[in-house]
């Protein structure tokens, strides 16, 4: 199994640089007020955390035992265990770790102090622990499942190379894993190679110098370390005489970097010198790696190479891009698209998005019948490509039947959930980065009758997030106004029609800008309803001419929803009036749209646009905001309602310029 990939290397970032607050109705000074009151609600707690985070252990210790009945006591409980397991300096406390789980058996923090001491016990080599607590263990992490399977290991598993790499994430629990296991000769050289070159395509130098300790002796090391950042020295000095396996693996991670600093030249140079000196399977890969560096720039001679390339074994993410290129591809080769997508990573063909450009490939190659039975089969499914398998059966998006409000007795049940009690405390505290995974572990195993009261209990809380969440997750039973919440109504729509905006598309980009986190805060500096930058947010400002407008104030609700929606609609229009550039500009600033619309020589269809957008983060937000807007459209209309035709068709412009920022 090919194991990196963009999403897997560069890990998860959280979503917000501090602690999000909710507010309701979008007034800030009730959510503080609410925020004051449950610190005095919880002051204990709030002391304790602050000794915690004071690292006054002595002190938070003495608090405990007048935490024992409050509702968020366990967390004090958790503090204080976790410094005694992390610390390194003494034994892991067994019993102690023993007795929180007993005692807290079923609750999110039992799991966590599991995940925590398993990663401390096997730092410290002392698997028979790790193995003694990975029976029960249902939450995990990447580096959680390689400590467990370095345990197994050790204990006498037969561990594969396989197994390895099903697991694998870099981290220090998976290195360690493989520190074993390259050492005992389970993962072998072709092994290491494979994910070297993974590493090499998504551009992680530092996997790919760490991957390297294990291939090559100390001289070569440096020489890897050298060639990531300038390739042509060590190829001018490798152009004449036999190659080594080691070496051959140099040359073309060598080859691969130089496509970086010069892909065309690069590619005359491969060409012309190294094109005969390495292997078929080498000189594949090399190909594979300029074809996806050409699809990532959207350069139509993308596809020419990756044929060069076919049947080469590719990781997950070079291989996508594979089948991207054929889409691109005017007119497309639909034989090469399927073929594209049968060659995809074991299991990767099976994921809704490839089911669904692999039934378009059969309709286009007149196999409608097999083609129909794929779009039956994902259609059913409430997300983007599903609505649109639906409509290649002739089938528009409409909101399912709603089903039954939840009972005063369900409503009652969700309220005496202990995990949702302590979520909602939390929340009321503003601890997000607790009350998230506290409340989405609490979901664990409810039928849909439960999940619909979680969620109406977070709407009666002003979560709303938390409520988009859970309702989410329904199997059978649905109610879409929980699902596509659309709080502040009256304020958003107004806002909306004041300036001509389709108010269910702007509330399909809040649900995925922020999920209705009013104070929300993105790693990068956006903030709010509409998560607007600083500068953007300065810049409308003055535009629009709102002289009172002070950074201080961006996360008003007026004042955001004001700037946000002038902004969507100045990039709206800068874009011809397509909602699927304008949501791309909106996310990844207005320039990226004009650049990749201008790559087309002809018009392009609106899904096969979004399908290539060189970003994931901006295909996957283009892709949610128009479905969201589908269906809030639907919602608010009561009519059935076209995906396709909200993605429309993309048409290339001869003046790709744009002064907006």
């Amino acid at each position: 199994m090919r194991i990196f990939s963009a999403r897997i290397l560069h890990g998860f970032r959280r979503a917000a640089a501090g602690i999000l607050a909710v507010a309701s109705l979008g007034a800030a000074p009730l959510a503080q007020a609410q925020t004051a009151a449950a610190q005095a609600q919880y002051a204990d707690v709030v002391s304790a955390r602050r000794a915690a985070d004071a690292r006054q252990w002595d002190q938070l210790q003495g608090m405990l035992p007048g935490l024992r009945d409050n509702v968020l006591g366990v967390y004090a409980d958790y503090w204080w265990l976790r410094q005694q397991i992390v610390n390194g300096r003494t034994p892991l406390p067994m019993s102690a770790i023993t007795r929180f789980i007993d005692r807290h058996r079923g609750s999110y923090l039992a799991q966590r102090v599991r995940s925590d001491a398993i990663l401390a016990a096997a730092r410290t080599g002392d698997f028979s622990s790790v193995r003694r607590l990975s029976d029960g263990l249902d939450i995990a992490s990447p580096q959680v499942d390689c400590a467990i399977l370095h345990a197994r290991h050790v204990g006498g598993a037969r561990i594969t190379a396989a197994d390895a790499a099903a697991v694998f994430r870099p981290g220090n629990a998976c290195w360690s894993l493989y520190d074993t296991l390259v050492a005992v000769n389970i993962v072998k050289l072709d092994d290491l190679s494979l994910l070297l070159r993974d590493a090499i395509d998504i551009d992680n130098k530092d996997a790919a110098q760490r991957l390297g300790r294990y291939m090559f002796d100390a001289a070569q090391q440096k020489q890897l370390a050298a060639l990531l950042d300038a390739p042509m020295p060590w190829l001018q000095r490798h152009e004449q005489g036999e190659l080594g396996q080691r070496e051959r693996e140099l040359a073309a991670v060598a080859l691969a970097r130089l496509g970086r600093k010069d892909m065309m030249n690069g590619h005359a140079y491969l060409e012309s010198v190294w094109a005969r000196r390495l292997p078929s399977a080498d000189l594949g890969w090399v190909q594979s790696h300029f074809a996806l560096l050409a699809s990532l720039r959207q350069n139509d001679v993308a596809q020419d190479w990756y044929r060069r390339a076919d049947g080469v074994p590719l990781g997950q993410y070079s291989a996508e891009w594979r089948v991207r290129s054929a889409l691109r591809h005017d007119p497309i080769d639909w034989k090469w698209v399927l073929s594209t997508i049968e060659q995809l990573p074991p299991g990767v063909p099976d994921e809704t998005v490839w089911l669904y450009w692999r039934a378009r490939a059969l309709a286009g190659l007149g196999r409608e019948g097999e083609a129909r039975e794929i779009y039956r089969n994902i259609s059913t499914e409430y997300s983007y490509y599903g609505q649109l398998a639906a409509e290649e059966l002739g089938i528009l998006t409409s909101i399912p039947p709603r089903a039954a409000a939840p009972t005063q007795r369900e409503m009652a049940q969700a309220r005496a959930n202990p995990g949702l009690q302590r979520a909602l405390a939390l929340f009321e505290l503003n601890w997000r980065s607790e009350a998230v995974p506290e409340w989405n572990y609490a979901l664990r195993g409810m039928s849909d009758r439960e999940l619909l009261a979680a969620a109406e209990l977070a709407r009666e809380a002003h979560i709303y997030d938390r409520v988009v969440n859970t309702s989410e997750r329904t199997r059978q039973e649905h109610d879409f106004a929980q699902r596509f919440l659309a709080p502040f109504q009256g304020q958003v729509t107004a806002k909306a029609k004041e300036i001509g905006l389709d108010p269910a598309w702007v509330y399909g980009l809040i649900r995925q800008e922020s999920r209705f986190v009013t104070q929300a805060r993105s790693g990068v500096g956006a903030s709010g309803l509409m998560q607007l930058m600083p500068a953007t947010a300065r810049w409308v400002a003055n535009r629009i001419g709102m002289a009172d407008f002070h950074p201080s104030r961006v996360n008003d609700f007026d004042v955001n929803t004001t700037l946000g929606t002038n902004y969507l609609n100045i990039v709206l229009q800068d874009l011809g009036g397509s909602q699927l550039l304008a949501s791309a500009g909106y996310n990844a600033g207005p320039k990226r749209p004009h650049n990749w619309r201008s790559t087309y020589a002809r018009p392009v269809e609106g899904a096969i646009f979004a399908e290539t957008i060189p970003f994931a983060e901006t295909r996957k937000y283009v892709q949610n905001v128009l479905s969201n807007a589908t269906y809030y459209t639907a919602l608010f209309t009561g009519k059935p309602q076209s995906l396709k035709q909200r993605l429309g068709v993309v048409v290339p412009q001869l003046d790709e310029t744009t002064s907006v920022p």
